[in-house]
């Protein structure tokens, strides 16, 4: 007997019909940014005496005059916690609001759990999928193409991207070409969906695996013969300084241009680039290639060094609060690095930079990161409770019983005394 029966108006048993899903692309919007960098800060003239080096050295061959260094107490989690708070505040967003959270990041605290998933708990954004992007320093432009692409297909509203690195933890600090270049420090941004045209316009994502050994830091499971090689050590960066150099200086340009073009957007149409901050000399080369005012490309690499992911974010942040950015705005971000990877994406800027205010929302933020701290503790004691069988209870009670039997049997001493 032949099925009549459409095939696609056929259900399995017990299965319900999915919901339906729009099919109008949504548009992603930046709509709260926040940066979080560690107090102690490490300047030229301190590092002159940990390696053989001087300020005028670094300066002229970097533009690094300082970078940030975390505090004992200080993780990439707590560095990104804090700076997804203040990106929340910006927004006005409760925890609970938020659909995904993507932290790229090299220096995570654990190989897993994640630490997104960690910065999740830690602002009680309950609703939230989480997961952290390893691309090095390309990492937040590719974060944040995750986090729009679900977005704008409707799959999610809000999402938080984070850049947050501890490199101070990895470097070398015998090896002055590149412990001269990396901090620490957190960036994060607000994605929201809308209707209205504009946010996240075009990305370029690209990556040539064959260099992998230009940019690397090995860990856990690298090849016992790679690390016996006199040149790389078991969680340390090394780096090829001068074939970064020339791969960034190649890619830089012709990525933004590609974003550019799928848009139908010149490099004259951007009103602020803001690359990885790398070196100086990759940042001027930047306006070069793209024949713009140096003015028109944003660095703050003299106060912060190389921060691997969290750089872009973190002078997003930094230039709106120096009021760089205004509703209408085109602005290019691009990130190269350990892969290796290079990335390029394309905003309309349509957010109106403001202080954030005490509100209700702000008070229920509040609350929320409070709840989340008293929850933590508890599941996991509840959770470890919930393992113990009832057979478990009896034989943790007889031996407690037992162990208090033989303490007073030695308080009382030998029997005939």
């Amino acid at each position: 007997m032949i099925d009549n029966i459409p095939r696609s108006g056929r259900l399995l048993r017990g299965r319900a019909a999915p919901a339906r899903r729009s099919h109008t692309l949504r548009y992603a919007h930046i709509v709260g940014w926040g940066m979080e960098v560690p107090s102690q800060v490490l300047t030229n003239s301190d590092l002159e005496a940990i390696v053989d080096t001087s300020d005028e050295w670094i300066t002229s061959r970097t533009g690094i005059k300082e970078r940030r260094i975390a505090a004992p107490r200080e993780t990439t989690t707590s560095l990104a916690t804090r700076a997804a708070q203040k990106a929340l505040d910006v927004a006005d967003v409760l925890p609970s609001d938020i659909d995904l959270i993507i932290v790229a990041t090299a220096t995570p605290e654990h190989i897993f759990p994640s630490t997104a998933s960690l910065v999740q708990d830690y602002l009680g954004a309950t609703n939230a999928g989480a997961f952290d992007l390893s691309a090095a320093c390309s990492g937040f432009v590719y974060a944040l193409d995750m986090a729009a692409s679900k977005i704008q297909t409707g799959a999610i509203n809000t999402a938080i991207v984070i850049g947050a690195e501890t490199l101070s933890r990895v470097v070398d600090w015998a090896d002055r070409n590149t412990c001269i270049l990396f901090g620490d420090g957190a960036g994060a941004v607000v994605l929201r969906g809308s209707d209205t045209p504009g946010g996240v316009l075009s990305t370029v994502l690209r990556s040539d695996g064959s260099g992998w050994d230009m940019l690397t830091l090995p860990t856990i499971n690298s090849r016992d013969t790679y690390l016996q090689d006199g040149t790389h050590e078991l969680h340390r960066i090394y780096m090829d300084g001068r074939g970064v150099f020339r791969f960034a200086t190649h890619v830089i340009g012709d990525s933004i241009r590609d974003a550019l073009a799928q848009v139908g957007l010149t490099p004259d149409d951007l009103t602020l680039v803001i690359p990885h901050q790398a070196n100086q000399r990759i940042i001027e080369h930047a306006a070069k290639a793209l024949k713009i005012p140096e003015d028109r490309v944003y660095s703050n690499i003299a106060r912060y060094g190389n921060t691997s992911a969290a750089s872009i974010p973190i002078a997003l942040a930094e230039a709106v609060e120096q009021d760089r950015l205004h509703a209408g705005d085109i602005v290019a971000m691009v990130g190269f690095g350990g892969g290796l990877t290079w990335a390029a994406t394309v905003i309309e800027w349509t957010a109106v930079p403001s202080r954030p205010a005490y509100s209700i929302t702000w008070g229920r933020r509040q609350g929320a990161y409070a709840y989340a701290g008293v929850r933590r503790p508890l599941v996991r004691w509840w959770r470890r409770l919930m393992l113990l069988s009832p057979t478990t209870w009896i034989l943790k009670a007889r031996a407690y019983l037992r162990r208090r039997r033989e303490q007073l049997s030695n308080l009382r001493g030998p029997k005939g005394n």
